[in-house]
């Protein structure tokens, strides 16, 4: 399949070569529809805080949160949502995903990265059905831990499959799809939870969590045409299938290079014998282990994930009606978006550590700002009756700024980042390593935030601020680029960071360097 040309220029360890190879139409629609699998987690991530907001949803399921709203004649708004059962069917999802990223590391390695995806779709519309036909709460946690299994195999799954078949100089690009497809989903949920919230009758709640079974039928379609990655085909001893695909993903015939520094990688990897004790016990894999701890760990003490859970309930909480706090996690849904765009554009040409710089510096900015505004306002009482509509509005454009700060850098680049610099013998444990940290945050925070804004006020965008400090500082002295270096390579970028090169003195096994010698 024809497509536009360009040189894959890459190198074997210090030996200069080419990729040769061309952006194929073939690879651009095969990545695309991977990325598809973002949209199950966006979805799930807008749904859960519009329909908490719901009435007639906390009547069904949470009927005390439901009448201590209705008979709370206090003005404090702080404490309005704080209900340890309610946070609890958003973040059982979450701590379902974290357990399963670890079955999934398995399932990716032995069966193919498409099969995971697959297996995730299948389990995420299960739980969504269960969902929309909810008559107990029960039901509802039973299908939110369904969901969280789905979640957990396609966030496990998708970004390694993005890292591998895309050329690596528009890795970037196209790993950040994954991203904007989370963020077309978490827009795609608000709008249905603004209209679906005016249904007649109470039961738009059933459409919202329904429709989650949308996207995962698209993941699961998507899934039965993609193929299978190069890497992932050779590390399952298809080296013939894995070089006729490598041809056909890269548009030309001369795919030696790339071809043998996959197969040096999956000879690497024969010869570890067990990725996890590697992973957790070998000091050249310390770097790659720190990054797939540390990324996620900060990415979700960024805060987010407390606007896009609880876009509505927050901005419901600070003085915005129902209507009116569904519409604003719509506009910030928007920014979400386009912002994620600003990344598939730059990520490749800029390169990551400069987003994340800029991202961190301007996250904090705002984050400071809502915080002064809501500590202007609200105090440490929360006792307020009427907010002036300046104030709102001044508030909505403050965390608009603070989202797309975060849609162009952590959001992305957090699944991006993780996902390449792992060699082929780890990549699978380490890539389930970050996932789970990932959910295992997010499931914390989303767990203990409202309770933490009740007791905390203003003072917890404080408390995310402060993160966001350690963030950009981490980023900016431990965080190698990563742009424009081949998927196999990557070792090179901590052997040539001043700190990180330390670590880089053990190597675990020598086929990879002896094919390199032999190579020259």
């Amino acid at each position: 399949m024809g497509g536009v040309g360009f040189a894959i220029s890459g190198r074997r360890g210090d030996d200069p070569t080419q990729y040769p190879g061309k952006l194929t139409w073939y690879v651009v629609m095969t990545l695309m529809a991977a990325a598809m699998g973002g949209l199950i987690f966006g979805y799930d991530i807008g749904i859960s805080g519009g329909v908490t907001s719901m009435a007639p949803f906390l009547e069904k399921f949470f009927p005390s949160v439901y009448h201590n709203q209705m008979d709370d004649t206090s003005t404090n708004q702080y404490c309005k949502f704080d209900s340890q059962i309610l946070t609890l069917f958003t973040s059982s999802l979450y701590l379902a995903a974290l357990v399963a990223s670890f079955f999934a590391s398995t399932m990716t390695k032995k069966f193919g990265r498409r099969k995971s995806m697959m297996f995730g779709g299948l389990i995420f519309l299960v739980g969504a059905i269960i969902n929309a036909a909810a008559v107990h709460i029960s039901m509802l946690i039973i299908g939110r831990v369904l969901l969280g299994i789905g979640v957990g195999f396609a966030n496990q799954s998708v970004p390694l499959y993005l890292s591998e078949m895309s050329p690596y100089n528009y890795r970037g690009t196209f790993n950040v799809c994954f991203q904007l497809m989370i963020t077309i989903g978490i827009l795609v949920a608000n709008l249905f939870n603004y209209f679906f919230a005016k249904i007649e009758g109470g039961w738009g709640w059933r459409l919202s969590l329904g429709l989650a079974g949308v996207p995962a039928i698209i993941i699961i379609i998507s899934s039965f045409f993609l193929s299978d990655t190069p890497n992932s085909l050779v590390d399952r001893g298809r080296e013939e299938e894995a070089k006729t695909l490598l041809k056909r993903i890269r548009g030309v015939e001369n795919i030696d290079a790339e071809f043998n520094d996959i197969l040096a990688a999956r000879n690497d990897a024969r010869l570890v014998q067990n990725p996890w004790q590697n992973i957790l016990t070998s000091r050249c894999y310390r770097p790659q282990l720190v990054m797939s701890i540390l990324i996620p760990f900060f990415q979700q003490l960024t805060g987010i994930n407390v606007i896009m859970f609880y876009a509505p309930v927050l901005f419901k909480t600070i003085g915005f009606g129902s209507d009116a706090s569904l519409m604003a996690a719509v506009i910030t849904g928007v920014i979400n978006v386009l912002a994620t765009c600003v990344s598939i554009g730059f990520a490749d040409r800029w390169g990551r550590r400069t987003l994340f710089l800029e991202g961190g510096v301007q996250m904090l900015i705002f984050q400071i700002a809502v915080a002064a505004l809501i500590g202007a306002k609200f105090g440490v009482t929360g006792d307020v009756t009427e907010l002036p509509k300046w104030f709102a509005i001044v508030v909505v454009i403050c965390i608009c700024f603070y989202v797309a700060g975060f849609a162009w850098s952590w959001g992305p680049l957090g699944w991006l980042y993780p996902s390449e610099i792992f060699s082929l013998e780890i990549r699978s444990a380490g890539q389930s390593v970050n996932v789970a940290v990932n959910m295992f945050f997010t499931f914390l925070v989303a767990q203990v935030f409202l309770g933490m804004l009740c007791t905390m006020k203003f003072g917890l965008f404080i408390f995310f601020a402060f993160f966001v400090v350690l963030m950009t500082l981490f980023c900016y002295f431990f965080m190698p680029e990563t742009k424009n270096i081949p998927i196999e390579e990557m070792t090179r970028v901590w052997r040539d960071h001043w700190f990180w090169k330390r670590f880089m003195d053990e190597p675990v096994t020598g086929a990879n360097e002896m094919t390199r010698i032999e190579q020259v």
